[in-house]
């Protein structure tokens, strides 16, 4: 099916994805941004690194919008400086969940981001950073990792690869919490239930947009639920082949600027004819719903947002 002309809402990853892989963002890529905003669509950030690790790049953008971080669990107001909503995964259960998956696999290394706008990220030793310009802080021992709130786990193994350790955590945490896998090297933990759909729907919901209005880019098996979320998901040429095996379309890689590819083709000038503005009185709407303040229940997701369909990578989507 072919794509339509413009969507009013573009998600994208950043890692594999808009970014290149020394974590800059082209020119190309920028000015194909820049014209996509000028004909009226509005561009969402969806991606695993929490929301201090986003902060910089949004700044460089100029950003004062929305971002979905830490893989849904945090909706972030880059204008205020706050979390408008965020979910933290109960330590207890995480503890529990790494026990089950050494008792599987054998050890493995850790590594935890902590919850709030001022969150860091705690690796305890053997763990290797998979973004090594990412700031991080290495505790003494495991149970330092636990001190404060926090979003995710991040987990490597010494001799497995990142789809063994996955499908190996799967099955040993059950539903205890979500794994997914963001990268290379980067197997997670996270509060059960919450995806970049979950975070996807609620960004949208605010701006007063949905399903219909969006395109989503991605590189990893963490991107499937927002894909099946949005009416188009494009996959990166350097995707995962989980990813690329439901998407509507492949581009080219982040270091050929794949999304520019595709957005040079859906917002071809910066003229008149914008696509949909948001509904009047939306951002209030979510103000009086969800609060303005980060505290939801650890491990809860909102009632009044569907959780993704879940499907296997070879499963047909439907209405496609």
């Amino acid at each position: 099916m072919n794509p339509r002309t413009a969507y009013a809402l573009i998600a994208t990853d950043l890692d594999g994805t808009l970014l290149r892989g020394d974590d800059t963002l082209s020119d190309r890529s920028r000015a194909a941004l820049a014209r996509a905003a000028a004909r009226g669509a509005r561009h969402l950030v969806v991606t695993g690194r929490p929301a201090p690790r986003v902060r910089p790049l949004l700044e460089d953008l100029g950003s004062e919008g929305l971002a979905v971080c830490g893989q849904g669990a945090q909706l972030y107001d880059a204008g205020a400086d706050r979390l408008l909503w965020s979910v933290t995964l109960d330590r207890e259960l995480a503890e529990t969940a790494l026990g089950k998956i050494e008792a599987e696999v054998g050890q493995v290394y850790a590594a935890v981001d902590q919850d709030g706008v001022d969150g860091l990220t705690l690796i305890e030793p053997g763990y290797l950073m998979p973004h090594p310009t990412l700031p991080a802080v290495r505790v003494l021992v495991r149970d330092d990792l636990w001190c404060e709130p926090i979003s995710k786990v991040l987990l490597r193994h010494p001799t497995l690869s990142d789809d063994e350790l996955a499908s190996a955590a799967r099955g040993a945490v059950g539903s205890l919490a979500t794994v997914t896998m963001s990268g290379p090297g980067t197997v997670e933990l996270q509060p059960s239930g919450v995806t970049k759909a979950t975070g996807l729907a609620l960004a949208a919901r605010h701006l007063g947009l949905g399903p219909a209005d969006t395109i989503a880019f991605g590189d990893m098996p963490n991107d499937i639920p927002m894909f099946d979320w949005a009416a188009h998901g494009v996959a990166m040429a350097n995707a995962h082949p989980e990813l690329k095996a439901v998407a509507d379309e492949v581009t080219a890689s982040n270091e050929e600027d794949g999304i520019a590819v595709v957005l040079e083709r859906l917002f071809p000038g910066a003229g008149p004819n914008p696509v949909p503005r948001p509904r009047s009185g939306a951002e209030s709407e979510f103000g009086a719903e969800f609060g303005a303040e980060p505290g939801a229940e650890p491990g809860s997701v909102p009632a009044s947002v569907p959780a993704p369909g879940r499907r296997s990578s070879s499963s047909a989507r439907p209405g496609r």
